[in-house]
C-alpha cells in the first residue's frame, strides 16, 4: 500500500516511520509536512525548513510541503489539504498515515476529512501506552530534541533539552512523556529511521504565541 506520512519533524512521526517501514505491504512513499510560509518553520514545531530537508534526505524519502499563512483559517488549510489529496491520489497514494495516540477527536476529524476520498487514513502508534513507547524510542536510539513546549504546562527551562530518560523524569506530575496533550514538541535528529544522524545545536529560546521554542540550527563543530 501506497502510504503518505504526515510528518511533523518530531519523534512521533520518526517512530512511526520505524514503525511502517517494518509492517508488510506497507510503500512509505513520502512525507508531507506544513510550514509556515511567512518564518519558513515547521506549523507548530518551529523547526527551521533547512533541519526539515536534512530529515527527509536521512530518511530517504521524498517530502512534499504545504506552506500555510499563520495564522491559518481552517478554510485555507482544508483547500490545501484537499489539493494536494487530489494529486495524492494521480500519483498512485492508497493511505496517509498519522503519528497520533491517543486524542480520539483528531483522529475523527482525520478520518471524517479523509472519507470518500480513496486515501485510507492509518495510526501505527494508535494507543499505545505512551510511558512503555516513550523508553522504547530511547532505548532504540532516538534521538530528539525539545523544540517547543507549552510553558503554562512545563518549565521553559525543558525547551533544548533532550528526549531522553532524564528528562522523562524532569517531567512534571501528569504530564504525558509523549507530549501527547501538546506539552512538548520535539526534532528528531537521529535514530534506526535515519542512515545518518543529523548535527545540530541549539540556539537561544524565544517566547512566540504562547509558546517557548528553542532554536535549532546545524551544528558548525
Amino acid at each position: 500500500m501506497k502510504t503518505i506520512l504526515s510528518w511533523s519533524s518530531g519523534k512521533d512521526s520518526a517512530w512511526s516511520l520505524h514503525v511502517l517501514r517494518q509492517t508488510p505491504g506497507i510503500e512509505v512513499a513520502g512525507l508531507l509536512t506544513t510550514v509556515n510560509e511567512t518564518l519558513d518553520r515547521v506549523a507548530m514545531h518551529g523547526v527551521r525548513r533547512t533541519l526539515l530537508d536534512a530529515q527527509a534526505e536521512a530518511a530517504g524519502v521524498p517530502l512534499h510541503v504545504i506552506p500555510l499563512p499563520s495564522p491559518c483559517p481552517n478554510d485555507i488549510y482544508e483547500t490545501r489539504m484537499a489539493m494536494f489529496v487530489r494529486q495524492a491520489l494521480a500519483d498512485g497514494v492508497e493511505a496517509i498515515a498519522f503519528g497520533d495516540l491517543h486524542l480520539e477527536d483528531i483522529r475523527a476529524y482525520r478520518e471524517t476529512r479523509l472519507s470518500g476520498t480513496g486515501l485510507k487514513p492509518l495510526f501505527p502508534l494508535w494507543q499505545l501506552n505512551t510511558h512503555d513507547l516513550a523508553g522504547r524510542m530511547i532505548t532504540s536510539g532516538l534521538r530528539a530534541k525539545i523544540t517547543c513546549l507549552d510553558p503554562s504546562k512545563l518549565p521553559r527551562t525543558l525547551a533544548g533539552r533532550e528526549f531522553d530518560m532524564n528528562f522523562l523524569r524532569d517531567l512534571p506530575d501528569g504530564i504525558d512523556p509523549c507530549g501527547e496533550l501538546g506539552e512538548f514538541h520535539t526534532f528528531a535528529y537521529a535514530g534506526p529511521m535515519f542512515a545518518r544522524p543529523i548535527a545540530i545545536s541549539t540556539g537561544e529560546s524565544v517566547d512566540r504565541d504562547g509558546f517557548v521554542f528553542a532554536d535549532l540550527d546545524f551544528s558548525t563543530s
